[in-house]
């Protein structure tokens, strides 16, 4: 549906100001972000939520005959106009925020967590929707097409899945308890992004940088002059914490730096410990309540996994797999570190810089090696060249799209008139590079708007995607030059935003990476795979000053890394998964005074191949499980990894860049969405389903 369609009736006399209830006559569409200002996101929420509440009324009122049309569908699009500017507003609070605006996310949350409930547990929309439900479940659904049918059954689900069937006790328990999960939430992340924002290690004697190469102290030099201070500032944002405690000699100063990090919000005016537990337990009674053992249970039912125990047999024949292998690659380096005079054993702190001098001693190569030949600019013209040499996307950058940020660029999206491309952008898509204090660490996609076809017009309607990340800024005349693992993360990124812009749909609830969440990670960890590829490297990077290519032996050196602690790093995510499951499998509520970080410890035990250090807690700062989506689901990164590495060998058994393997990976996988169970999607790519054979061998483990 336009914008236009979607807002038509709903802005009255006092919202023509309010640019969030107007048309956005934007190029494209794209929310009007000059005109957006903090005051406006409440009137629109609160006018657009009482829209809702009498859009839901005249499905439910309506005296004809519930069809798909008139109770499934509308009831897709009565959503759309809130979504539209819950989209700007959670997405900037995001990469945009502050204090004023964390605030209001507080203050929005219950509103939004009643207005979800008042449609979910409405009685009268459930009857209809169940009507047509039953009435297509009794036909075969005969008549349906896939993606009709697909909405259908997840709609239905939707609902009891969300407390329909309960009886008004129990829904009034219901909304209780997500009412309060929903700030619980928000409250976690604004600790984390607080302790993260609170902590500065400022230098100011040189003799303090030992080993910090010069662009990591240029860095921390701007870093410092920014904050209005003297000497080398570093922060635990990524940009600043990885290449400290991979760089600095300096021993006491990195255990500060890791303790710093692994300690967020554990403890001190942020503390999160009682914010976990009470998550935990409101999950497992929202799990109860609606007749699941657990949480972890509850999620799992729409996963492609499907059971706990699926995924804890995944994680346990991979930590069976893999972890004799990591023990072997710590052995190695603790025993590196102490020929180069290391006392007192190899610490969690150690790790990065020993790992990084034995990598530079073994293979003659680290990050500051390859850096100056991964500039920025350069990184995503190679992103671009490679999305047009697979699935034929072009990309051209417009400054009249309004952004949200002047860091932030704008590019229109054409697709090859050969695959569908009309002439017309198939999508816009923002890039975000660079840190500042109103936004989250790390890197992630998102979508302003997902694609569908407006019911009235029959209009395509194009995705507006985003992808956003911390990379160091340039300073001074050195440019913004990316490690080997910033360029990985940018692909993988990127993967997302192929997902969202190629995907295609009538409905925007199944299109791009509206998908199962153990699925979604497979467009994105795929794209990692071409970044060491001697073929694709080869073809652009090129160092920044002299222009030269990329030395072929610097590449062999890449392709040599692959696998350089491959156990490790695969242990290390299944300690993240484990966990994960542990905290969403309980089946009795915690106790109060519950010892997160015991609970943490005997949780990942048997995963635990580095000394533990007293007066840490990853859990506390675990934003995927306890402030995003992916709670029950950590377990998606390492099921996606056996999904990606056996899609790739069919890249490799055909050729890197073979336009059938790619033709039938945007058709069976980037485009349908959500739209089909994703193992049916798999099969149609790969022929088979997945094993774990191809990650193993991926890894250089071999199977017995």
């Amino acid at each position: 549906m336009s914008t236009t369609t979607l807002l038509a009736g709903c802005a009255g006399a006092d919202d023509h100001a309010n640019p969030l209830l107007s048309d956005w006559k934007t190029p494209y569409g794209v929310p009007p972000f000059e005109k957006i200002r903090l005051e406006h996101y409440r009137p629109a929420v609160e006018r657009l939520i009482v829209d809702g509440h009498r859009a839901v009324n005249d499905i439910t009122t309506n005296t004809d005959e519930a069809t798909f049309e008139n109770t499934v569908v509308a009831l897709e699009f009565a959503q759309q106009p809130l979504e539209r500017v819950l989209n700007v507003f959670y997405n900037l609070n995001s990469a945009e925020t502050s204090d004023a605006m964390q605030s209001l996310a507080m203050e929005l949350s219950p509103m939004l967590t009643d207005f979800s409930n008042d449609i979910m547990l409405n009685e009268r929309l459930f009857r209809r929707v169940k009507s047509v439900y039953d009435a297509a479940e009794a036909s075969g659904f005969a008549g349906m097409a896939t993606e009709q049918r697909t909405l259908l059954v997840e709609t239905y689900k939707s609902f009891v899945r969300s407390g329909a069937n309960l009886t008004s006790e129990q829904k009034s328990e219901y909304r209780a308890i997500t009412g309060e999960l929903s700030q619980l939430v928000l409250r976690f992340e604004q600790n984390v992004l607080a302790a993260t924002n609170e902590w500065q290690l400022c230098l100011t004697d040189e003799a303090e940088l030992a080993g910090l190469p010069e662009s990591v102290r240029e860095s921390a030099a701007a870093e410092a002059e920014a904050a209005g201070k003297k000497g080398w500032l570093f922060t635990l944002h990524a940009p600043s914490y990885v290449p400290f405690m991979t760089y600095s000699a300096r021993r006491d100063l990195r255990e500060r730096m890791y303790r710093a990090y692994n300690s967020r919000a554990f403890g001190g005016e942020h503390d999160n410990r009682s914010v976990v537990v009470r998550i935990a337990d409101l999950r497992l009674r929202l799990a109860n309540l609606l007749g699941y053992a657990t949480f972890a249970d509850y999620v799992l039912e729409e996963r492609m996994a499907g059971t706990v125990a699926r995924v804890n047999a995944l994680l346990d024949e991979l930590l069976a797999k893999t972890k004799p292998y990591a023990e072997k690659e710590i052995a190695g380096i603790r025993e590196y570190a102490a020929a180069q005079g290391l006392e007192g054993g190899l610490m969690p702190w150690d790790w990065a810089y020993y790992t990084e001098k034995y990598k530079a001693a073994t293979y003659d190569l680290d990050d500051e090696m390859t850096r100056p030949y991964f500039r920025l600019e350069r990184v995503q013209e190679a992103m671009f060249m490679l999305a047009g040499r697979l699935y034929g996307l072009t990309f051209e950058e417009n400054k009249d799209i309004p952004v949200y940020h002047p860091d932030v660029r704008a590019f229109e999206v054409y697709d090859d008139p050969e695959r569908g491309g009309d002439g017309s952008p198939m999508a816009i898509l923002y890039i975000d590079y660079f840190p500042r204090p109103g936004k989250q660490g790390g890197a992630w996609m998102t979508s302003y708007r997902q694609a569908y076809v407006d019911p009235q017009s029959g209009e395509q309607i194009i995705p507006v995607v985003s992808l956003v990340c911390n990379f160091t800024k340039p300073a001074g005349k050195r440019p913004s030059l990316l490690s080997f693992n910033e360029v990985t993360t940018i692909f993988h990124e990127f993967g997302h935003g192929l997902h969202g812009m190629i995907g295609r749909g009538s409905y925007p609830s199944q299109t791009g990476t509206n998908v199962r969440r153990d699925f979604v990670e497979l467009p994105s960890q795929i794209m990692e795979n071409w970044v060491s590829e001697k073929e694709f490297l080869d073809l652009w990077a090129a160092h920044y000053e002299t222009g030269e290519k990329m030395p072929a032996g610097m590449i062999d050196k890449i392709e040599a890394t692959k696998r350089y602690l491959a156990a490790y790093a695969c242990v290390r995510q299944l300690q993240f998964g484990i966990c994960d499951m542990a905290w969403h499998t309980v089946s009795e509520p915690l106790d109060t005074s519950c010892d997160v970080a015991a609970f943490e410890r005997e949780a990942v035990s048997r995963t635990q191949v580095m000394p533990p250090v007293e007066g840490t807690c990853f859990s506390t700062g675990f934003g995927h499980i306890f402030g995003g989506g992916y709670a029950a689901g950590y377990y998606s990164y390492k099921w996606a990894e056996v999904l990606e590495a056996d899609a790739f060998a069919l890249f490799k058994l055909n050729g890197i860049f073979d336009e059938r393997t790619a033709r039938s990976f945007r058709e069976h996988i980037l485009t349908p969405g959500g739209s089909q169970h994703p193992m049916i999607l798999f099969r149609q790519f790969a022929g088979h389903e997945p094993t774990v054979s191809p990650l193993l061998e991926k890894m250089g483990i071999p199977e017995e």
